[in-house]
Order: C-alpha cells, then structure tokens, then sequence
C-alpha cells in the first residue's frame, strides 16, 4: 500500500527520494511528499495525486530540498481523507516521520497529547506518532531512544522513518509489521518499502525482522532487537532479474500479460526433469519430503487474485491426490476460530509475501501449533516476510509485477501448485508414474499454448468493443473454470470499474437469471472438457432470456457464433491446465474493456498492489 523511501548520503537526495517514490507508484497511492533536511532546517512539500505532482513541486524551488538526509512518502488513505493536510512527512517541532501501516491506539493517543496541548492539523493516527516521539524527545533528548519508548505505546502494525533537525546525520527507522528494507551503499544508507525503489542506487540489502529499529548514518547502520545490537545479513541480489520498465508496451498490465509464457515456462522448469523421461527433478523441494509424506489435509490461505488460485488449488489436491483442501480468504479465517486438523500443510500464497491478512492468519495458526504442521510460502519475492516464516517456500519465478491487476503472477501460482501437487502426489504414491509423466508432457506444452492465446488479442480487442458503455457482466465457468470465471469478474471490476461477478454456471437458476437482459454481457469460459454439456445447456438458459453471450471455447468445440452469442476460438488443452490457459483471454478481455474505458490500467483507483494493513 503506501511507501516509504528515506536516504542519507554525502550527496543530495532530493532526486533519488523522488525515484524511489516513482519506483513505488505500483502500490497504490493517492497523495505524496518529502522532507529534508536543509541549513537546520526541515523543508517539506505535499502534494495530492501523482508523484509527478510532487517533482513538479519541488522543482519551484529545489535549491530547498538539496540536502543529505529525507524522507519520503506515497499515501494510500486509511485515516483521513486524500488531501494535502494528510499527506505524509507529518512534522512535530523539528522532528518528520512517514508511517505504513496502522495505529489502532491512534485516537485515546490522540486526546492524551491534546490534553498536553498539541495541535493536530491532519486527521491521520501518522500525526499521533510524531508528537509522541517529540514529546518524549523533549525529556530523553536522543533520537534512538525517544523511538524505543514510543514503539510499546503503539497498537497495530507498522513502518516507521524518522528525521530531527537536531540529528542530521541520523535515520531512524522501525519495521513491526509492515515490511521495511534497508539498502546499503558506500557513503549512504537507505530505507524503502520494496528493494525496487533502491535499485538505481544500490543492489546490496539488509532484511529487518519483526520489531527492528535500525539507526542509519552514512557510513554505518546498527540494527537492534529487544533493546539489543543484533546483526543482520546483508545480501546482493542482481538487479538485471528486477527490470521494471514497460518497455514497448503502453502499460506494465500489457507487458506482463505478454511475459506469460516465460514465466510460467521458468516456474515449470524449477520441477522438471528435462531428460528424456519426463519426471520431477531429484531436488525439487528434496529435503522437505519428509515433511510433505505426512501431510493428511491441505489449508490454503490467500487473498484476492492469490485466493482464486487456491481454489484451483483445490480442485487438483482433491481430484488428484485425494487429500482434502480447504481454501479460505484470509481475512475471514483468522476471525472465526477456525479448526486446523494435525498433519496439515498450510499454503500460504502471496505475490509480494507482505499481505498482511495472510500473514496474520499463518501467525495464528503458529501459535497454536497443530501436530504436524507445515507451512509452505507460495511468493513472488523470495526475501519476503512470508518466506522468512514459513517452513518451506515455493517461489513463482514471474519476475517484478507491477500493474497493480495480477497477471502473470497468477498464472506462475497455478503452475508451482500443479508441480507441488504432483509432488506430494508422487511423495504419497497417490499418483502413478504413468500419470505424472502425462500431466509433466501437458505442462511442457503449456508455454507454446499460452503463445497461442496471446495470438487472440485481435478478436478478444473487437469483443471489447461491446463492453464499453455496460454497467454489470456476468463471468461463468464450471468445475475448473469456476475459479478462472471468478478471476475474470475480478479483473474487470478492478481495471475497468463495470461490476463484475462470478458464477459457477449451475448456479444461475438459484438468483443470478434474474439480472439477464439485453444489457448484460455474459462472458463464458467454454473449454471441452467433462462439464461441457453442462454448460452449454447453461448458456441455452441465457440465449433463450435474450442475453448475449461472449464465449471463450475449445477449438475442437465446434461451437458456431450466432445472434447474442459471440465467441473467439482458445487453442486445445487438457483440462486438467486449462485454467492456466483461460486465464490469459480474461486478462486480455478486461484490459482492452479499460482502455476504452479510459480508466489508469495500472493503478486503479483505490487499489493498492500490496496491501500492508488488515
């Protein structure tokens, strides 16, 4: 959700702060800003709307903002509205802080410093963190330690950076729920929400685990724990495996519905052997295998998109290997006293490993420590919170996403949990030899068949034109399908702003046939597969009450367009991986329906690429 970039450095930083903020607009925000540190002075702009606003604000007057130590900030509105008043820095007497993340204390916190006499000019709970640090900074006048006390004071989950006037050379910051990295260079020191903002500056990191405060300078970063000087690694990663630019596309949505096929190819490699016999590879998650054989029931927890592939998830578990799943949505788990039977693997899938529903939900199922649990992290950043807290992690190789609407990440989550099915499948002799050399022949296929449907974007853009001026759409499918229709509705909604639902297509006798009309497009995920028949007899309940019908049908289908029934041709696949096929039409039909909509394809309106609060 929101971000924070904060440097100290010999240079100036005003630049690299504005960079990083850029390098972070992929979260999600609605208002942005900067403070630094100049002459002894704090120097502060705050502007509504895009980062850009902010550059071209700070570029009235930059000689204001040449200095070497600042923070910076994108909002995504939780307290208060998105105005200027509650943009981010928030300033106390000589101290500025930006927040991520949530105070739930934040309002008898409030009225006590009122009480104190403090002025509040926001309606943000950020505002309630400065004073408290520059109220207890006025007795214990070190920047470190009036940190320290503050953080116990404080309910909820959060990232902190912190400047004083007073400390020009220090940068304080705090991660306790709300992930947090420190970029290390020569001379300068950094912080970020996500190492992406820093990759322009430096390509060696340093982690933060729950409940760190770190105290950077330029030429030294001290790290403690409980009060402790604790020592954290610091790891250099190779930042050509993080290019984040668009390239010759004219949106990050449209590039990484394109890089499909790649990514999902390097996912499947990671699980197969490409010998002759096609088996899984000897080492694919070889030294958990004695975890995974014991395993009677699988929990998946997600959120969103991720949610979606856990339903896929567990169509294969149940069809395949005959252990039961159970998927649920995060943020409702947690809050229901739910039951964990003993010996369960508990998936948890998360494209950035920071969503804090999930997160959450795992660490309440850690403190009860059913018998024989494993837990499994299903994530595209392989130094995420989720990774560190889990006992095994499967990463999703799609490289950086960043139009806020999953894409390939979606697409790389079905294909790691076809191969983590297959192995525990293989692991459990619940799946002959035979078969998994079959489905391992269908996966190597699947790169050539997603190229395919990357070939339908003429048709599927000519479909789009029937969606423009519609205000709801209806998105069916059955058995597999059901979760790919689910996705469908769920991109539309996000990127073009029509109200879209999903629907397994044997429900619509139980409600949704009452909303079919003329005005109400109902788009159809048709492979041929075991529910065909089903489902086209689903459509004839639709064509019959004059609703118009856009399919997305097999090619050995023979399906033949009509009046009100519309349809593009998806190349043949098993339907075992359809989903993983069908899922590309649906990102093409509502990326195109966007455009002409007009709408920010890749940031939403009030959406956020990770969602870092409950």
């Amino acid at each position: 959700m929101c971000g924070i970039v904060g440097a100290v450095a010999e240079r100036n930083i005003a630049n690299i702060l504005l960079e990083g903020l850029k390098r972070l607009e992929y979260r999600g925000y609605d208002s942005a800003g900067l403070t630094v540190i100049r002459d002894g002075e704090l120097h502060r702009e705050r502007q509504v709307g895009k980062v850009q606003a902010l550059v071209d604000a700070v570029a009235v007057n930059p000689e204001f903002f040449d200095g070497h130590i600042g923070i910076a900030h994108t909002r995504w509105a939780t307290h208060g509205e998105p105005a200027q008043r509650n943009a981010h820095p928030h300033v106390s007497g000589k101290i500025a802080v930006v927040h991520n993340g949530i105070v739930e204390n934040y309002a008898e916190l409030k009225e006590a410093l009122i009480a104190k006499g403090y002025v509040f000019t926001s309606q943000t709970d950020t505002e309630v963190v400065a004073h408290l640090i520059n109220d207890i900074y006025k007795t214990t006048p070190d920047l470190l330690e009036a940190v320290r006390t503050v953080i116990p004071l404080l309910h909820g989950a959060f990232a902190l950076g912190i400047i004083h006037i007073d400390c020009p050379e220090e940068l304080i910051t705090v991660r306790l729920g709300s992930p947090l990295v420190i970029g290390v260079g020569i001379g300068e020191n950094f912080i970020a929400s996500d190492q992406l903002a820093l990759l322009p500056v430096t390509n060696r990191f340093m982690y933060l685990e729950e409940g760190d405060i770190a105290k950077l300078t330029r030429n030294s970063i001290r790290v403690y724990a409980d009060g402790i000087e604790v020592t954290r690694q610091i790891h250099e990663i190779d930042a050509t495996q993080h290019n984040a630019d668009k390239g010759e596309f004219k949106h990050y949505m449209l590039k990484e519905i394109y890089e499909q096929p790649d990514a999902v190819a390097r996912t499947i490699e990671m699980g197969i052997d490409k010998s002759e016999t096609a088996k899984l590879r000897n080492d694919f998650l070889q030294r958990h295998e004695t975890q995974l054989s014991g395993i009677r029931h699988v929990q998946v927890l997600a959120c969103g998109t991720s949610y979606h592939s856990g339903l896929v998830a567990k169509y294969w578990f149940e069809s395949l290997t005959r252990i039961p799943c159970s998927v649920e949505v995060a943020s409702e788990f947690r809050y229901r006293n739910p039951v964990v039977v003993d010996n369960s693997l508990v998936i948890c899938i998360s494209q950035s490993g920071e969503t804090a529903d999930t997160l959450s939900a795992l660490r309440d199922i850690q403190k009860h420590t059913p018998a024989g649990l494993v837990s499994l992290a299903l994530c595209n950043v392989p130094t995420s919170s989720l990774v560190r807290e889990t006992d095994i992690f499967l990463p999703t190789l799609a490289g950086p996403e960043i139009g806020v609407a999953s894409t390939k990440a979606f697409t790389t989550q079905l294909a790691a949990l076809m191969l983590l099915v297959m192995k525990v499948g293989v692991i459990q002799q619940r799946m002959t030899n035979d078969y998994v050399s079959t489905l391992i022949g269908e996966l190597q296929l699947l790169p050539g068949q997603l190229h395919a449907s990357l070939n339908l974007d003429t048709p599927i853009k000519t479909m789009s034109e029937s969606f423009e001026d519609k205000r709801s759409c209806l998105f069916l499918g059955r058995g597999l399908q059901f979760p790919i229709a689910l996705e469908g509705a769920l991109k539309l909604k996000e990127i073009s702003y029509i109200h879209a639902e999903g629907y397994a297509a044997g429900e619509l006798k139980h409600g949704p046939l009452a909303l079919v009309d003329k005005d109400m497009p109902i788009v159809v995920l048709a492979p041929k597969d075991s529910m065909f028949d089903k489902l086209k007899a689903n459509m004839q309940e639709v064509h019959a009450r004059h609703g118009e019908l856009f399919v997305f049908a097999s090619e050995s289908s023979q399906m033949i367009a009509e009046d009100r029934l519309h349809v593009v041709y998806v190349p043949d696949v098993c339907e075992t991986l359809a989903p993983i096929v069908y899922s590309v039409p649906v990102q093409l039909l509502s990326y195109h329906v966007a455009v002409m909509r007009g709408t920010d394809v890749d940031q939403p309106r009030n959406l956020a690429k990770s969602v870092t609060v409950e």
